[in-house]
């Protein structure tokens, strides 16, 4: 969800990982040459989901951490690339956080139907992030350095589930 803090928590976890950091609402931005709401005034928020599709679909990004905008969930194709390249985590932040964060959602450049609200679209999507998720990581009342072990952590899990 926007203001989950996928990009924040996403440096981090490449720091501590010393991996790679990408973040697809940049090469987004840099392939259209212009802000994620500059593509939703021109050409409508299913527009973006495209784009986003496809820059999802020519990157090759193994052995990163990548940061994805909310609503790549919508594109199985671009969820199926993810997970064939890694574990795809999803940030549990509950709606209330996410109101208290989100001071500009209405210019913030996120994929959804003019007129959307923050609560409906956290209905929406929620279902989708649990749908796709290999790693569900409980935000609540964490602070960044917890929430990159848990991630660290949950992923030694998975690696070791794998193995056995």
């Amino acid at each position: 969800m926007p203001g989950a803090g996928k990009s924040t928590i996403g440096v981090l976890l490449a720091k501590e990982l010393v991996k790679e950091f990408v973040d697809t609402d940049l090469l987004i931005q840099l392939s259209e040459g212009k802000s994620l709401q500059d593509i939703i005034h021109d050409h409508g928020y299913q527009h973006l989901r495209e784009v986003e599709e496809q820059v999802l679909l020519s990157a090759n990004y193994m052995n990163h951490v990548i940061a994805t905008g909310g609503s790549v969930v919508y594109s199985d194709a671009g969820m199926r690339h993810l997970k064939r390249s890694g574990r795809v985590v999803f940030l549990d932040v509950p709606l209330e956080e996410l109101e208290r964060r989100v001071h500009n959602y209405a210019t913030r450049g996120i994929a959804c139907p003019p007129g959307q609200k923050l609560p409906d679209l956290y209905q929406e999507r929620r279902a989708l992030y649990h749908q796709y998720a290999d790693i569900v990581v409980n935000c609540t009342n964490k602070g960044q350095d917890e929430l990159v072990s848990e991630i660290i952590y949950a992923e030694g899990e998975q690696f070791a589930e794998m193995d056995a």
